[in-house]
């Protein structure tokens, strides 16, 4: 068996081991904490919906909750939206994912939205990530055959502006994880995954003067995948929580003249579901909260619940840091850098990229640069096309 087809058998393995933890949570591996490690990741379902699809903010680190919209915006900031000076637009991005170890894994992202009057704009986008061709295996490794599992996401955004300065947003979505295909665990038949959520966002932004420069400062939040969780089990008690996630930002474009313009963004983010307690070994929490609660206790107890106290939530926040630079507002160059601590899932890496606008055409560029016997993200590739159509307002 070659590297690629090691590489599926463990994606396989990880699929059916998402729905086999559904009806064995309660029954903890004694190895599991019992140590009181303080590596603790958060864990949730459908984590596809993490991933920065547009290779805009995919160069900036993954920032852009707050850095001047585009028709990707919804997909990081959907009260974005109300600001786009084109009456409609849409926009489809694509990237092979995890390139570095297999090659079909992919995430394809379409948006389009349309403004129905000065103050009131809605949006639509699929997302739709492929784990392409994976093998299936069972606990004892037998060959249960190959399948090809994917995951989508549907939504509907509304977006409204309240002057020339601040808007509010929504988005409403609808999730379909079929990670399982339909194999069999612990004796129940697995199904495909369903879940209803919302997004809540704001942007402000504000024209002002710096050091004599003309400067547009602007700030950003995004509360993501507020919704139900999500089983693979029909009998499922032990259901798992979506990524509900807490964006918050801040971004200053700067317009040296009429040709020079930059931009500097940072992003904080924060998972708002329960952090894992550390167990004993006879499975009993010694540590933290017990995770098993409803979605508003989950949200609410985020702040809370880790094992380690204050300095372990703080922990729990990743940061993402990106510039951008516009020359004569027709090529674009970016780069940015994405921080989570080594004990939440150690992502860390740079990003740069490029765009082109043309007419009612944009082309974007992403790049992530990471170390490749590190990050299974490093070499992805980001490709974004946008359209915008009819007169600026």
């Amino acid at each position: 068996m070659n590297f690629r087809y090691l590489v599926k058998a463990v994606l396989g393995i990880v699929s059916l081991a998402t729905v086999s933890a559904e009806l064995s949570a309660q029954v903890i591996d004694p190895n599991t904490q019992s140590n009181g490690s303080q590596v603790n990741s958060i864990r949730t379902g459908v984590p596809f919906l993490l991933i920065t699809p547009d290779a805009r903010s995919g160069s900036m680190g993954d920032a852009g909750v707050a850095v001047q919209p585009d028709v990707n915006a919804m997909s990081i900031n959907p009260s974005k939206i109300a600001f786009l000076d084109k009456p409609y637009g849409f926009a489809l991005s694509y990237s092979p994912w995890l390139k570095s170890l297999v090659p079909d894994i992919n995430l394809a992202y379409l948006s389009g939205f349309y403004k129905l009057d000065d103050q009131n704009t809605i949006g639509g986008s699929l997302r739709y990530f492929s784990l392409g061709e994976i093998l299936f295996v069972d606990i004892n490794q037998n060959d249960q055959g190959i399948y090809n599992p994917s995951e989508l996401a549907l939504d509907f955004t509304y977006a409204r502006r309240f002057g020339d300065s601040f808007s509010l947003g929504t988005a409403l979505r609808y999730i379909y994880s079929n990670v399982t295909a339909g194999q069999s665990t612990t004796g129940q038949e697995a199904n495909a995954g369903n879940a209803l959520a919302v997004d809540i966002s704001g942007y402000y932004k504000q024209p002002t003067q710096f050091l004599g420069t003309k400067a547009i400062l602007s700030a950003g939040v995004n509360i993501s995948n507020i919704g139900t969780k999500i089983s693979y089990l029909d009998a499922s008690q032990n259901k798992s929580f979506l990524p509900t996630n807490l964006k918050i930002g801040g971004a200053s474009t700067f317009i040296i003249d009429d040709y020079n313009q930059f931009t500097f963004a940072l992003d904080f983010n924060k998972l708002l579901v329960p952090t894992q307690p550390i167990y004993d070994l006879d499975g009993k929490i010694v540590a933290g909260k017990n995770p098993d609660r409803s979605v508003p206790s989950g949200i609410f107890g985020s702040f809370s619940d880790a094992p380690g106290g204050f300095k372990e939530e703080l922990k729990e926040i990743n940061i993402a840091a990106g510039m951008e630079y516009w020359y004569n507002q027709q090529f674009a160059f970016r780069a940015g850098y994405f921080y989570e601590n080594p004990n939440k899932g150690d992502r860390r890496y740079f990003t740069v990229g490029a765009g082109l606008k043309y007419n009612v055409f944009n082309i974007d560029f992403a790049y992530l640069l990471a170390n490749t016997q590190k990050s299974p993200l490093a070499n992805t590739l980001r490709f974004t096309l946008l359209f915008n159509f009819g007169e600026a307002k």
